[in-house]
């Protein structure tokens, strides 16, 4: 981080860092009131003759995070007067998860509180090396070293490789429709998954080299709200889902993995063009789906109904008319799908539910999510005067304008002085 400006500025700036002179140090010993405390780093930044400063806690491979201790660490933050305290460990947080363990909030009034897993560290060095690019020889040898480090599994940085003990129950118990949200393995699972929906995030930010975002609904913005809601849908449907936001997509990335039908579903929602017919808004999309998937299921969602004409894709090129609605209804958007057969196994790996969501996801970006555009209105166009209006334009100012390109100019006088052109 006091390497490589570009990567210590995209971790740090979040967490409310200003750019500047970066200093790291390992193991700094404190002692607070009668109580030692050693913490694993401190980070400082220096502008403007002021520091910001921050402590650091890491925990690699299955550990985890003591609230006893991350509750000495802010009463020390507050005590020397360091700005924030940060946590490094394979929990994935998300807007949904928040910190991941409990804490007293009473604490976080002047000090504030962050958390990366080792996953999104690794991520943002993959995408300051990869896409943003380093010039200096000597910070991109350090940043592929870290990138080399935390990418093997010797390190303790792991990936995502488990959906947890409970998942075997939950997952039959939706099966056979079984289980109850207040079930703590159907809430282990539900977190879980915001989880690997995280991680995928992480995945397709470092293929991508743009911030994939999890996008939530209002009422679930609070950890405990989104977590009801899963759980509620999991008792209801067997179904847990997601929305992924692609910067510059043309429809956001909705997942959704049913372990009732054993199936992994990602989709995504265009709105069709405002003008013409329904038939050329059905050519609109299908010319930009020309080398995608034929099996995708194509749904043609109508004005002022709630039926939709479904087709696959296939069937689609073959005969468009299955996705025409009666000829005084328009199409108001289009669903485009993916369906896969789902993963059971826990662990990551071949014939895993892990697996199955991640390849799902990014098979149906690369063919199918990337290639669409938006549609947008085309520029307003001039208008061209009447033969009313130009009988009406002044005599001077007729005379002054040029003539038009296909009528001939008279000849010049022939003489032996040059023609001005």
């Amino acid at each position: 981080m006091t390497v490589v400006p570009d990567f210590s500025r995209t971790l740090l700036k979040p967490l409310g860092a200003p750019s500047g002179k970066v200093e790291t140090f390992i193991e700094v010993p404190f002692t607070v009131g009668e109580r030692s405390i050693r913490p694993d780093g401190i980070i400082a930044v220096t502008r403007a003759g002021k520091t910001w400063g921050a402590i650091v806690e890491a925990k690699t491979g299955p550990n985890a995070l003591e609230p006893d201790q991350m509750n000495a660490y802010l009463d020390l933050a507050r005590e020397i007067g360091a700005d924030a305290v940060l946590s490094l460990s394979n929990h994935f947080v998300t807007a949904a998860s928040g910190y991941p363990i409990e804490v007293d909030r009473r604490k976080l009034r002047k000090v504030s509180l962050a958390h990366w897993s080792w996953v999104n560290v690794l991520t943002e060095a993959v995408v300051v090396r990869e896409h943003r690019g380093v010039s200096d020889p000597e910070q991109a040898y350090v940043l592929g070293e870290l990138i080399r480090y935390l990418s093997d599994p010797r390190s303790g940085a792991v990936a995502f490789d488990s959906m947890g003990p409970a998942w075997t129950k939950v997952r039959d118990g939706a099966r056979a429709r079984t289980i109850r949200r207040s079930e703590p393995e159907v809430d282990a699972v539900a977190a879980r998954w915001d989880d690997l929906i995280r991680f995928l995030a992480l995945e397709l930010t470092k293929d991508l080299g743009r911030n994939v975002k999890q996008l939530l609904p209002k009422r679930e913005a609070q950890p405990a709200a989104r977590r009801s809601a899963l759980c509620e849908s999991l008792e209801s449907t067997g179904v847990l889902y997601a929305e992924l936001s692609v910067p510059d997509a043309a429809g956001a990335l909705s997942i959704a993995a049913d372990l009732f039908a054993r199936q992994v579903s990602v989709s995504t929602a265009v709105e069709a063009p405002r003008d013409g017919r329904s038939k050329g808004r059905v050519s609109w999309l299908l010319r930009q789906l020309g080398d995608a998937p034929e099996g995708l299921r194509i749904e043609a969602r109508v004005a002022r109904t709630q039926s939709t004409l479904a087709t696959t894709l296939g069937e689609a090129h073959a005969e468009p008319g299955a996705l025409y609605p009666e000829s005084d209804k328009e199409i108001r958007s289009f669903l485009i799908a993916m369906t896969t057969p789902m993963g059971l196994k826990r662990s990551a790996g071949r014939g895993s539910f892990i697996d199955s969501v991640l390849d799902t996801t990014k098979t149906f970006y690369a063919d199918v999510l990337q290639a669409l555009r938006a549609w947008k209105p085309p520029p307003p166009k001039m208008k061209k005067p009447s033969p009313e209006e130009e009988s009406q334009v002044p005599a001077d100012e007729a005379a002054n304008r040029l003539p038009p390109p296909d009528i001939a100019r008279p000849a010049p006088e022939e003489s032996g002085a040059p023609t001005d052109v």
